[in-house]
């Protein structure tokens, strides 16, 4: 572990402050090399600035060690400096030096103004608009002169030889560390290289420079630099770039925006490349950027989502007497959920009650506060009605069910006005009122009682007596939380939970509430986007979810590839936006889809499977169809999971070699796995494989395809001929239940068929087994639900956690 007092945060500040005093937000390359000198890391190169127009000794351009000078263009607008001439080395001869300086301070302008003639796009802001002897001129007077460096010739030259370490300032995540294949390539290596061998990123707050190392050991840049690749030899020691990796985090701590104590913010800290001489990290060019912290967003009274989600008195505002809008539809589906008629109020002028439930004229009239206040009001009232609550102080949550609240150009002022009052109020002692919403869908809280979506039962009947989940769905989409339910009825989680568009509670919020919850095993989470530093603040929730022994599933929609938007090349830009938020949340102990579907999966297996024991990866596949045993096999490796097939201890196969053979099967099957046992193989055959493999301590979990068409299954409900009736006491399906109930391992069961054999996928599901139609999705979900897992029992050990 890095001693945080090797690094010296007072001379870095220093550095900082005399930038800012000379009106700069970067630090020159010299200045990162002094940076790095107070770090605590590897010592850089000796390095003297040769300032523009001034005049220089010859004992002065002489006094750098070694034989060669590198002379380096200093400007705070050219980041490539490689490709515009930027870059040269020559002999260290006093004459040569004076030449080569006097060109590049013509050349290089000019050739920084060719670059942008051809591609404007990527022209920094300063020489937007400007062409020809313009721009030349403005690039011109930019330059502060050359930096003239120690030269260290590294001990490679070849391919992957070299290293990029970043610090990024991010709104939604604050400070990411990112290490990987670093060079003049670097961007075309994050673009061509498959996700998580180029590059790799996490949040500081998440990692220490070993867990960041274990991270980097899967990347092509580890396997060079540590010789692991043909004809190449180790140039740097795993505890050399722990100790890198730790320094920077440990800055990109201190220097962030959620660190009250710090005067500066690193907005972005670069070394590319780290080169390598005689066991040396040698910085062979740097860039950083700073600014002074903002001001931190103000905490909700979390607290009070538990009026939120389990309120004794609920008003409704926005119902209609005489038709069923939004409004009346709440109201109907929150009384059809059991909620109590007298603890219910609408508030309605001209009208004494509504379906039975009493109608109050105003907020005003109201003589009790109300734990939740429902608002479907048409949108340009909301503003005016959440400035009425807040004066009022009349309900301890509100449901903002429309939208209005700064989605067009015309209400965007009055809605921060809004907010503006909301955190306000949130400073006071009490904290006022939490408002979920706006533009959201609603909320159904089974352990609460209540059902506030805005669908009716016609469009999305619901079984309201059936048994729940141990479970919390969070979507910021109210459609995709929606569409789910309908889909995928069987999930049925305690809560349903649309956050909008997070005006004031926040998706980091709702897991922290969830963290602590009695009610729930498993939170899912579909994100659109995270508030200001919320991103991180999620995390945080996520990890403690999982350190007190809960699941969280997690899907980020609007992800593009990683690498390209990337302008400059930076460690920043190359760890796009998904990547850097997909890696935070798996860092922190969440199970990642990455598709619609393959969230419903992962949500499944965890509300099926959360209270399995995961050993490990080893999975034993089982069929009667040919097809079927080689899709598993085909299925257990991709670019973002892999899972062994399991060998069978000694003892399985001669248990099962004794079936074989005790049904004249022997001839036919294979004793290998995938296991195929031909469709002549009944249910007897098969549950007998699973309860074999079950007791199996060389297995961690099983998939097994029930083979529903073979005439020798019982899978049928009421069939016309008897032999095929999965009400059968022997039929696959009981059986597998059977052994299910005493097994502690994961089984899953694919039924590939048609709608003929919903009925025993139903059965399934409702005693606890995962069903999946396809044997591939089947593999791929308990692939990744078994990294997914261990991985989170790694972070508990790490923190003490039983």
């Amino acid at each position: 572990m890095f001693i945080e007092n090797e690094i010296s945060f007072e001379a870095i500040s220093n550095l900082f402050g005399n930038a800012d005093n000379e009106g700069r937000d970067y630090l020159f390359e010299y200045e990162v090399y002094n940076l790095l000198a107070n770090s605590g890391a590897e010592t850089p190169p000796a390095a003297n600035l040769l300032p523009r127009g001034a005049r220089f000794s010859d004992e002065e351009l002489t006094s750098i060690p070694g034989e060669k000078a590198v002379l380096k263009i200093v400007s705070p607008t050219i980041v490539h400096k490689t490709e515009v001439g930027g870059v040269r080395i020559v002999k260290k001869e006093p004459s040569k030096i004076r030449s080569a300086v006097r060109g590049m301070m013509y050349e290089v302008p000019e050739n920084f103004a060719a670059y942008i003639e051809r591609d404007p796009d990527h022209a920094p802001e300063e020489y937007k608009g400007l062409h020809g002897e313009s721009l030349i001129k403005a690039i011109s007077r930019d330059l502060k002169g050359v930096l003239q460096v120690q030269f260290m010739p590294p001990d490679s030259d070849s391919f992957g030889n070299e290293l990029i370490v970043g610090l990024r300032r991010t709104r939604e995540f604050g400070t990411i560390i990112s290490a990987g294949l670093g060079g003049t390539d670097t961007e075309l290596y994050a673009e061509r290289f498959r996700k998580g061998q180029a590059i790799v990123a996490a949040s500081v707050q998440m990692v220490d420079g070993q867990s960041f190392f274990q991270l980097f050991k899967n990347t092509i840049s580890y396997k060079k630099l540590a010789g692991l690749t043909r004809g190449q030899r180790r140039i740097v020691t795993d505890e050399q770039l722990i100790e890198c990796f730790d320094s920077f985090i440990e800055m990109g701590k201190y220097f962030s925006p959620s660190n009250p104590k710090a005067e500066f913010v690193i907005d972005e800290l670069e070394i590319n490349p780290f080169a390598f001489t005689e066991y040396l990290m040698v910085p062979l060019d740097g860039l950083c950027r700073f600014s002074r912290p903002d001001k931190m967003p103000l905490a909700r009274p979390v607290k009070k989502i538990h009026n939120l989600l389990h309120p004794k008195k609920i008003g409704i505002i926005g119902v209609s007497s005489t038709r069923r809008n939004f409004g009346r539809i709440i109201l109907d589906n929150v009384l059809a959920e059991g909620y109590a008629k007298e603890d219910v109020v609408v508030i309605r002028e001209g009208c004494e009650e509504v379906d039975g439930v009493l109608c109050v004229p105003s907020l005003d009239a109201l003589d009790y506060q109300l734990d939740l206040f429902v608002v479907a009001i048409a949108a340009q009232y909301v503003p005016d009605l959440v400035d009425k609550v807040i004066e009022l102080d009349c309900a301890k949550s509100v449901m903002l069910i429309p939208g209005g609240m700064g989605e067009t150009e015309d209400s965007k002022e009055r809605a921060e006005q809004v907010i503006t009052s909301i955190n306000e109020k949130h400073a006071e002692e009490d904290g006022g009122p939490v408002f979920i919403g706006a533009n959201c869908m609603g909320v159904v809280s089974r352990p609460g009682g209540y059902d506030t979506w805005f669908i009716p039962d016609e469009k999305l009947p619901k079984d309201r007596n059936a048994p729940y989940q141990r479970a919390a769905l969070i979507s910021q989409s109210g459609a995709f939380m929606v569409f789910r339910s309908s889909q995928c009825p069987e999930l049925n989680p305690a809560y349903m939970v649309s956050m909008g568009n997070q005006t004031d509670l926040t998706l980091g919020d709702m897991v922290h509430y969830f963290k602590d919850s009695e009610e729930v095993d498993v939170i899912a989470v579909y994100a659109e986007g995270f508030n200001d530093l919320d991103g991180l603040e999620f995390c945080t929730a996520v990890r403690q979810a999982v350190m007190n022994g809960k699941e969280v599933v997690f899907y980020k929609a609007g992800r593009t590839p990683e690498g390209k938007t990337a302008t400059s090349g930076h460690t920043a830009s190359l760890a796009g936006d998904y990547m850097v938020c997909e890696s935070c949340v798996r860092q922190a102990g969440a199970i990642v889809a990455r598709t619609f579907q393959e969230f419903q999966d992962l949500f499944m297996l965890a509300e099926k499977l959360s209270g399995k024991t995961i050993c490990g990866d080893r999975l034993a596949a089982v069929s009667g169809a040919g097809f079927e045993a080689v899709g598993m096999a085909d299925s257990i490796q991709s670019d973002d999971y892999d899972i062994e097939l399991a060998r069978f201890s000694e003892e399985s196969v001669k248990t099962i070699n004794e079936i074989l053979e005790a049904k004249k099967l022997k001839s036919l099957v294979t004793i290998q796995n995938p296991l195929d046992l031909t469709p002549g193989s009944n249910d007897m055959i098969h549950a007998s494989m699973a309860e074999i493999l079950a007791k199996d301590s060389a297995v961690d979990s099983i998939v097994i395809g029930l083979d529903p068409l073979s005439p020798s299954m019982h899978t049928l409900a009421e069939p016309t001929i008897p032999a095929f009736s999965m009400e059968d006491e022997n039929s696959l399906g009981n059986l597998l239940i059977q052994i299910v109930k005493k097994s502690d391992k994961p089984v899953l069961a694919v039924v590939d068929g048609g709608r003929l054999y919903d009925p025993l996928r139903d059965k399934l599901l409702e005693n606890g087994i995962p069903v999946f139609p396809v044997c591939d999705r089947a593999v791929a979900a308990i692939a990744l639900y078994s990294k997914a897992r261990m991985r989170a029992e790694v972070i508990r050990l790490a923190h003490g956690c039983d």
